[in-house]
């Protein structure tokens, strides 16, 4: 991913770049915070120095992992405020349950902090545009608010994005993108805020394919409307749907079928298709399946004539643990992370924007948003009305197995 430009605002802010290393607190020490707890050690150049948590068994439990990595035991503190003022960081990455996000971001963007926000940015697209108003302010400070999309930053999703977005692939006409995952019912039961509304902001769709959603929408351009169906089909307790199937209509005349699921027993693949009018790619799994280009007549200037276009590529644009179906490596669900910390600490040393920004993550959000505004109104759903705030008021619900008629 190419770095995006220097900001003059950001340059010319006066806050000091870091010419060493960085400092960090994270906050919220549930399961993922282990993961950037690794993807930062192994990224290099960043030192975890604070934890923040008010349950002090979760945030020992990730000092006892810093630790294990050979890191020096973080200082563990209740709630961020008193973190910062006691400990100041460079960088505050907020691991907190989604519907916590803006207030956690606005405390340590006014401290000075840069913020990582884990993914969705937020589960309410009010709170979400707040994040973003918060994150343009402090980006003319000089500071940079980043949300984890690391599979941004696979090997294969930066082919397919390239040849999208140059004209490799002619017109893009359409993409099938499925996320077909189980989940226990011991899953849901394991924490108060899963399955809610309130927190987790949905189910199959918002927690497990916002990632599907964001690569979408990076491939295929702007987002114009959604129709939805979601359901509640083998699970218990919870208020979001555990089965999605939507539509997604894009700017470019691209159509798109997105499909989730956390009732697809015993768990099978990620798997997105994007098609047009010159080629054609798969991703399975995070790693490249088939890439073709150039195979139409109305082939481009860059096309070569000595190629089938109906060769499949893929061995040839990335390394071998990155073709679907071989081995991978077995960190490699920190990878995607420390991948997305290389851009982020480069981001903050260069004074730049971030290669995934609020807004951008503010975009994907609104696509799932629409899903569930869509699933409940009976309607297509335009994705300009959820981002400007139309449909702020409207609440939403999932059918049940009883309803649907089981």
């Amino acid at each position: 991913m190419n770095p995006a430009p220097e900001t003059p605002d950001a340059a010319s802010s006066g806050i000091a770049t870091p010419a060493g290393r960085l400092t960090a607190a994270i906050v919220g020490c549930g399961v993922i915070a282990d993961n950037h707890v690794r993807a930062l050690h192994a990224q290099g150049e960043v030192d975890i120095v604070a934890l923040v948590d008010p349950v002090t068994e979760a945030a020992d439990r990730v000092a006892a992992l810093a630790q294990e990595l050979g890191l020096p035991r973080p200082v563990v503190f209740a709630d961020l405020g008193s973190a910062l003022s006691q400990h100041p960081v460079d960088l505050v990455v907020i691991c907190t349950p989604s519907g916590l996000h803006v207030q956690l971001a606005e405390t340590a963007l006014s401290a000075g902090s840069h913020v990582v926000i884990e993914k969705p940015l937020d589960v309410a697209i009010a709170r979400a545009r707040r994040i973003r108003e918060l994150a343009d302010e402090a980006a003319q400070r000089g500071l940079v608010t980043s949300v984890i999309s690391q599979h941004r930053f696979d090997p294969a999703s930066a082919v397919v994005a390239c040849a999208a977005h140059s004209g490799d692939f002619g017109a893009l006409t359409s993409a099938v993108a499925s996320v077909a995952w189980w989940r226990t019912q011991e899953y849901y039961d394991s924490g108060q805020w899963r399955g809610t509304w309130q927190l987790d902001g949905g189910g199959a769709v918002m927690n497990q394919g916002v990632h599907t959603v964001d690569l979408l929408v990076w491939f295929l351009g702007a987002p114009v409307a959604v129709f939805a169906h979601t359901a509640l089909l083998a699970h218990e307790r919870i208020e979001v749907e555990d089965t999605a199937v939507a539509t997604v209509r894009f700017a470019n005349g691209a159509i798109a079928v997105l499909h989730a699921t956390t009732a697809a027993y015993p768990g099978l693949t990620v798997r997105i298709q994007v098609h047009g009018s010159r080629g054609s790619a798969v991703i399975e799994n995070d790693q490249l399946s088939y890439f073709a280009a150039g195979g139409a007549a109305d082939r481009g200037a860059n096309s070569d004539p000595t190629r089938s276009g109906t060769e499949n590529r893929a061995a040839e644009l990335v390394e071998a643990s990155e073709l679907f179906g071989n081995p991978r490596p077995a960190d490699a669900f920190v990878v995607g992370h420390r991948r997305q910390y290389d851009d982020i600490v480069d981001a903050i040393r260069r004074r730049r924007p971030p290669g995934v920004t609020v807004a951008d993550a503010l975009l994907s959000l609104a696509v799932v948003r629409s899903v569930y505004l869509s699933a409940t109104l009976g309607r297509e759903v335009l994705v300009e009305d959820v981002l400007t705030g139309v449909h702020d008021g409207q609440d939403v619900h999932t059918e049940t197995a009883v309803e649907s008629g089981r």
